[in-house]
């Protein structure tokens, strides 16, 4: 070994050792916060003003995905000195909502997985876990209305949202694509690899079933099936991936909602969300969006559900920039309560950490 060689890993070890340091440090003093905070030690606003500050600061050359990466998971551990938090997810094992999980709260959280969005909702409002991660939207395939439903009428609130970039793998027990008979995926995942399926295996069999997971679970029993799901289920189920990033919009992402008993304080770069009703006359819903205009508050999504109260009754999904303690976003929904004949706050979050 050269004396240059071995200087080098000198100098890493004794980095290494001022970084163990550092992180016991850190440990202890977020302890102490723990101790001192006297109820909910998970402040979502916090976490995400320390990640865009660890993102803004990152010198290289490690990339800033993979610096607030690491971040979280310090975070993650830290707060799990107190109590790992519970936390509720789409599963099974292997599916993106347990990606979007692991994201947001890290690996130290005590992640359950559910086998539907309403046992994810039923978990947290029964206590069983502290908070839920479920799917609202996919930039191809649009918004996930049982989703949208369940918001409407649970005590739970919104205070985080996590965006998980979907890369869809072909995956098979066995190498090589010669012999494959049936294909197992998720309906959106099939609508999201359409071109790509017509091209290469247009003959195969598709199979619809609840999950990715699920799909992976099966092909791994089959020899001569196939699955398409995410790299997390590929590892999970000991498959092979043939074929990586088949989807056909190369920016295919999923947008989740983070749900606990609380939504969050502000964090400097925030969302507010609502559903509401407008009044069966002409002009209505225009009247309804007014308050947002008059006070310079931007609408960055607007979604149509219907509500269950009627035949062709509606309700209106809507995400503001801003929390709902700004100013001109408190004056917005002020205005709004005297409009609308239904109006429910969903909460204020931090936008995404990306």
């Amino acid at each position: 070994m050269s004396d240059d060689l071995q200087k080098l890993r000198t100098e890493i070890d004794q980095i290494d050792d001022e970084l163990l340091k550092l992180i016991s440090r850190r440990a202890l003093i977020a302890q102490t916060i723990g101790r001192l905070k006297q109820g909910n030690i998970y402040r979502p606003e916090r976490e995400a003003q320390v990640l865009r500050r660890v993102k803004e600061a990152n010198p290289g050359p490690l990339s800033s995905e993979t610096t607030a990466r690491l971040f979280r998971e310090i975070m993650s551990a830290c707060l799990a000195l107190e109590q790992p938090l519970s936390v509720a997810y789409l599963g099974p094992q292997g599916t993106f909502s347990q990606a979007a999980a692991i994201k947001h709260f890290g690996h130290a959280a005590d992640t359950t997985d559910c086998a539907s969005i309403d046992e994810v909702f039923r978990k947290v409002e029964s206590g069983m876990a502290a908070y839920a991660v479920v799917p609202v939207e996919n930039s191809t395939e649009g918004a996930i209305g049982r989703t949208l439903d369940l918001l409407l009428n649970t005590p739970l609130m919104i205070c985080g949202e996590v965006v998980v970039r979907v890369h869809q793998y072909l995956l098979r027990k066995e190498d090589g694509m010669a012999g494959i008979t049936k294909l197992y995926s998720h309906a959106q995942s099939f609508a999201q690899c359409h071109e790509w399926l017509n091209k290469n295996l247009p003959a195969v069999a598709r199979i619809t079933v609840g999950s990715n997971a699920e799909a992976a679970k099966l092909a791994a029993s089959e020899p001569t099936s196939a699955a398409i799901a995410g790299e997390t289920a590929a590892e999970i189920y000991g498959l092979t991936p043939l074929a990586r990033n088949i989807e056909d919009e190369p920016n295919n992402t999923t947008r989740f909602l983070v749900l606990g008993a609380h939504d969050a304080g502000r964090s400097g770069r925030d969302k507010t969300s609502l559903v509401m009703a407008a009044p069966n006359q002409p002009g209505a819903m225009h009247d309804l969006l007014g308050p947002f205009a008059r006070n310079g508050v931007s609408m960055t999504k607007l979604e149509s559900r219907p509500s269950g109260a009627g035949k062709w009754e509606y309700v209106f999904y809507v995400d503001v920039e801003g929390h709902q303690e700004d100013a001109p976003v408190a004056q917005a929904l002020s205005e709004l309560k005297g409009l609308a004949p239904f109006l429910k706050i969903l909460g204020s979050y931090p936008v995404a950490v990306i």
